[in-house]
């Protein structure tokens, strides 16, 4: 296994630990639905990682669909269930801004980052790994100073922007796998 003391694993939500809801969005416990082998991975990674925190992008908020208190209720039943399967996620962090408002907190930008790295202030960006399953979150991985592994299957991102891609992997799950194999 390769080690990754002192690594902080930063993870994008929809795409990566949950389906993701075309051209909508999880607005409620019951819609999050947690991809196979996520509870697994984060086992391992609760293992090999110093921190773990999720960068989700939430503008459901922003255009009234869901509240603060909903998106409250999401992460805690899901963290309750990462806890209870042996694994970790140390925080989450989310921007509810409009896609529009070009936020400093909304990914690609790494607002996030800066908040996850004021929290944890041990965080090293050139020791971090950005997993996400979009072009935003490869953004958002390099413009911080990461390594960043796309998960999912858009290869035309990987294809177009081999730059901004160092990782490809189908999942998560085959993500632990490589790194336990190492």
């Amino acid at each position: 296994m390769q080690s990754f003391a002192g690594y902080t694993l930063f993870l994008d939500r929809d795409g990566v630990l949950n389906q993701r809801i075309v051209d909508d969005y999880v607005l409620k416990p019951e819609q999050f639905v947690v991809i196979d082998g996520v509870f697994e991975a984060l086992k391992v990674f609760s293992s090999i990682f110093e921190h773990i925190v999720v960068v989700t992008n939430q503008q459901g908020i922003g255009k009234g669909l869901m509240t603060e208190d909903d998106l409250d209720a999401i992460h805690t039943m899901f963290l309750n269930k990462v806890s209870e399967c042996g694994g970790r996620i140390d925080k989450i962090y989310f921007c509810p801004d409009l896609a529009s408002a070009c936020s400093f907190n909304r990914k690609p930008n790494i607002g996030m980052a800066l908040q996850a790295k004021k929290d944890f202030a041990n965080i090293r960006f050139n020791r971090s790994l950005m997993v996400g399953d979009s072009l935003s979150d490869m953004k958002f991985g390099k413009h911080a100073g990461m390594t960043t592994v796309l998960v999912g299957n858009d290869y035309d991102v990987s294809r177009k922007y081999p730059h901004l891609v160092d990782y490809c992997y189908s999942t998560l799950h085959e993500f632990a796998k490589s790194i336990v194999n190492l």
